[in-house]
């Protein structure tokens, strides 16, 4: 029953036709603060609902602030895991929730992020295995944001490291694994061939254009991505529900970025 189930909720987060995703996460309130785009928790999800987004990604005390109770649909993600950028070990990730407590709330899926390459990677591993067993126990799917970032780490973009993060967070388990783009077609494509899950991109820092966003989804796209999970580049928009049409368009219709900056006018 925990395999139909899995698979189940995979389709809540995964498109069924395409096998691909287009993810918002909205976890940034632990880490930085109440940043623009994450105050009106109720018309941010209204908005990348009506986008077309498969799922959002928050922490366990925002999903009664976010449940709009109508309106379109959208994957619920809860993200197990946290640091502040207030704590003298920022890339030290902790467990927060467990898997239980994010059925008990509703969630389709859970999310836990785990930094390599740092003096506390170990204890994150051993969190990362602990969950990972509990959300297959559970029948549960689970994102694993693997992200190559301490004081090992000379470029986080760096081609082998990342598809090193892809591979750990698969042989760890996870059902998706969301890692940083690598800048082009042909590196990215390492990253994928690498890892036997959906992989999907991560949004980074605030960029400088629309096009310049699209360029980076169309890219991960082409080298055989999953998709997305983008989150200030998409809730910190003048226009999210517009920037999710956009990104959709790419992600599962197959436009241009071109074609996609059309949903933008």
């Amino acid at each position: 029953m925990t395999i139909l189930g899995k698979k189940i909720r995979m389709e809540r987060i995964l498109d069924r036709n395409t096998r691909r995703t287009v993810i918002v996460p909205m976890d940034h309130g632990i880490s930085v603060g109440p940043i623009s785009g994450l105050t009106d928790m109720k018309q941010t999800i209204r908005q990348v609902a009506e986008g077309g987004a498969n799922a959002i990604v928050e922490h366990k005390g925002l999903v009664e602030a976010g449940h709009r109770g109508e309106g379109r649909d959208i994957g619920l993600i809860i993200h197990l895991s946290a640091s502040t950028n207030l704590s003298v070990y920022p890339n030290a990730k902790t467990l927060v929730c467990s898997v239980e407590e994010a059925i008990k709330l509703g969630a389709d899926a859970v999310s836990i992020h785990v930094n390599l390459g740092n003096g506390q990677e170990k204890e994150m591993l051993s969190d990362f295995g602990r969950v990972s067993y509990q959300a297959r126990t559970w029948g549960l799917p689970l994102l694993a944001m693997i992200y190559p970032r301490g004081e090992k780490i000379d470029d986080e973009y760096d081609v082998g490291v990342v598809k090193h993060a892809a591979r750990v967070g698969d042989e760890m388990g996870a059902d998706i694994v969301k890692v940083s783009y690598t800048g082009s077609v042909e590196s990215f494509r390492e990253v994928v061939q690498g890892c036997s899950v959906p992989v999907v991109i991560a949004g980074g820092a605030k960029m400088n254009s629309d096009r310049e966003i699209l360029e980076m989804v169309k890219g991960a796209i082409d080298a055989g991505g999953a998709g997305v999970s983008i989150g200030r580049n998409v809730f910190q928009h003048a226009h999210p529900r517009k920037m999710v049409r956009a990104i959709t368009a790419i992600v599962h219709h197959g436009a241009t970025v071109a074609g996609a900056l059309e949903q933008l006018d």
